[in-house]
């Protein structure tokens, strides 16, 4: 017995120790950070990656559609379809790319540790940049869908089954729905630096957790109304004011008035009492 311990000692002794987990200043200074870079970026480069974003975002859309379209209906139907929601956020956030919901606290965050006119101006710039280039890669994504063959026709109409259920619900219970899907989006960016290797089970879990409560996303929620656009089940009014508004809305007062403003105050008075640089 003695022997097998001294023969398994030295494998314990050369066995890492945990990583600690980080603080939530901590947290707050890389999300932090993180924002302030990409808020210097040229325009050009936070263009094409938002345009990237919007495009590789669809394919949560495609990857519920493609599951609806297979299983059998089933009361766990749902909750397996779900599951494809997380596809597209998985390309989006493990490859670094701008999708606007995750601004709504990266950039915000140095916006409210140094407000002024000008962190103003850079965030805006920012949402605004950012927001046009994944409407337009979401538009580009959902034309290749329709009109150039990319999806056959029972594809399509998976999508647009799964997309419909949008806009059976009031514009105001949309917005109310936007909410919590902001605040988990945010709430994935908060948790990634202590995630440590285990990044893609938080983004699957918690957007899993998106699509399977009915929570509206304005991004990935515009590929589905896009195609409901193109096949004349909706009119453009409709899409404008009974989508897109207030899903944006929504998902901006989750991710910044609730979530942000709730990780800023948490850590608010260990900033101030910082020893100045």
């Amino acid at each position: 017995m003695t022997q097998k311990h001294e023969k398994a000692q030295p494998h314990l002794e050369h066995q890492e120790p945990a990583p600690t987990p980080f603080d939530a200043l901590s947290i707050y200074e890389i999300v932090r950070t993180d924002g302030e870079n990409e808020l210097d970026r040229p325009w050009v480069s936070l263009w094409w990656s938002g345009l990237a974003a919007g495009i590789a975002v669809t394919t949560s859309a495609v990857a519920q559609g493609l599951l609806h379209m297979v299983l059998p209906d089933t009361p766990w139907r749902g909750a397996v379809t779900a599951l494809g929601y997380s596809v597209g956020f998985l390309l989006v956030i493990l490859g670094r790319l701008q999708l606007f919901t995750e601004n709504t606290i990266t950039v915000v965050l140095p916006l409210m540790a140094d407000y002024s006119h000008r962190a103003l101006g850079r965030t805006a710039r920012m949402w605004g940049i950012v927001l046009g280039a994944n409407l337009v890669g979401v538009l580009l994504a959902a034309c290749f869908a329709q009109f150039l063959g990319i999806a056959s026709k029972e594809e399509l109409a998976a999508f647009r089954e799964v997309g419909s259920h949008i806009f059976e619900k009031s514009p105001f219970e949309l917005l109310v729905r936007a909410i919590p899907a902001g605040f988990l989006v945010a709430a994935i960016v908060w948790m990634l630096p202590n995630a440590r290797n285990f990044e893609l089970w938080v983004i699957v879990v918690f957007t899993w957790l998106i699509a399977f409560a009915d929570m509206t996303h304005v991004i990935v929620g515009s590929m589905e109304a896009f195609l409901l656009l193109f096949s004349g089940d909706i009119g453009p009014w409709q899409m404008v004011g009974g989508f897109f508004l207030p899903a944006l809305i929504g998902n901006i007062i989750g991710g910044t008035a609730l979530f942000s403003l709730l990780a800023y105050a948490q850590v608010k008075r260990e900033i101030e009492e910082m020893p100045p640089e």
